[in-house]
């Protein structure tokens, strides 16, 4: 139960920063992904199910809040959540690379399926202008961030594991 609060917690504060803050302090007129960090995070700590159900329901928020049709974030991130988990048996409690890779690979694949979906079938083709402009400095921004709030994450999920164990 403490976990589902935390997650939720979790989902609420970073979509709010996402929205509200990061909005202010945007560089390159791009913004941070937060509640891709926090699914890929989650997902690389806990695993599949964990990442699925925290993809869906960050997702889920974005699509009402933002989406023009319910259900495209929920999909990408439910899937980046889902296929991220799966290394989850590459979990070591002391490495901070393998998660910042997986952010960027994460942001990447995000926002090459935000593409497809939102520009390329209504018929914008310049995807190197799109790659350029907007792909690769939200991947930049993305993992500087990352950084910083996956050792946070980090943390949380320490003390949740630790706590889990002395009750047990």
């Amino acid at each position: 139960m403490k976990r589902f609060i935390v997650y939720t917690l979790s989902i609420v504060i970073c979509f709010v920063l996402q929205s509200a803050m990061f909005h202010y302090i945007a560089l390159a007129n791009v913004m941070p992904n937060l509640l891709l960090i926090l699914v890929v995070s989650f997902a690389y700590m806990r695993g599949r199910i964990t990442g699925l159900f925290l993809g869906f329901f960050s997702g889920i928020l974005v699509d009402i809040i933002f989406g023009n049709v319910i259900g495209l974030y929920a999909l990408l991130y439910l899937l980046i959540g889902y296929f991220i988990g799966f290394t989850n048996r590459f979990y070591s409690n002391d490495d901070y690379t393998l998660p910042i890779i997986f952010v960027a690979v994460s942001d990447f694949i995000y926002g090459f399926f935000y593409y497809i979906f939102e520009f390329l079938l209504r018929g914008r083709l310049d995807f190197l202008f799109y790659l350029r402009r907007f792909i690769f400095p939200e991947i930049i921004y993305t993992v500087t961030v990352s950084v910083f709030l996956y050792k946070l994450l980090h943390m949380i999920n320490n003390r949740l594991n630790a706590r889990e164990n002395e009750e047990a």
